[in-house]
């Protein structure tokens, strides 16, 4: 069976984003490590599952360096996650969102957990979320998450949207913790070993 990873940085006192959601706050912790262990975990996987905003917030960014990945203005971390994503085809779970998207499949809620279901039990690589902090606190809670990884960054925000929201139980098992040379983010590597499903 698939696994479904989630992959977010969080501030050392636990916050997901800023006030008002304001993601701004958590790019000076990030550094090129967010992006380089992304890159990892995308190539890894061949779906990339997402929340509505999180998908309006990376399509923001991420096909300026699709498109041109030489420029001067990209770091190497941001050129190799634009690469690693290029087999990865997007799931986007939304009632609002519309278009036509290349290599992206919009899905309404309502028929989220069935699909998301069926698509663990198909043959291929991992699932990843990345983001979409809603989405998957709600896939937890129906024990869907196989897996979340946690960058810690080293700042306190003291206040802002938590991780971690609606009080979910679930249980964690650390099965690898990392650090790189030159950053002060750390790697918390969790399996989800008891999942309660709300169904």
């Amino acid at each position: 069976m698939r696994k479904i990873i989630v992959y977010n940085v969080i501030s050392l006192d636990g916050y997901h984003t800023g006030v008002a959601n304001d993601v701004s706050v958590m790019f000076p912790m990030m550094g090129d490590v967010f992006d380089t262990y992304n890159a990892e975990l995308l190539r890894n996987a061949d779906v990339h599952l997402i929340g509505r905003v999180s998908f309006e917030l990376f399509q923001g960014f991420w096909p300026k360096v699709a498109e041109n990945p030489d420029s001067d203005e990209w770091t190497d971390g941001q050129r190799d996650l634009s690469q690693s994503s290029k087999h990865v085809k997007g799931m986007v779970i939304s009632d609002t969102l519309t278009g036509n998207w290349q290599d992206v499949r919009i899905v309404k809620r309502q028929d989220a957990y069935q699909q998301i279901t069926d698509l663990k039990q198909q043959d291929g690589k991992d699932i990843l979320i990345t983001g979409s902090k809603t989405l998957w606190n709600d896939l937890l809670a129906h024990g869907l998450i196989d897996e979340i990884h946690l960058l810690v960054g080293s700042r306190i925000l003291g206040n802002g949207v938590p991780v971690f929201a609606g009080g979910t139980p679930a249980s964690l098992k650390l099965i690898e913790t990392r650090r790189w040379e030159n950053s002060d983010n750390v790697l918390l590597r969790y399996e989800v070993t008891h999942k309660t499903s709300n169904q």
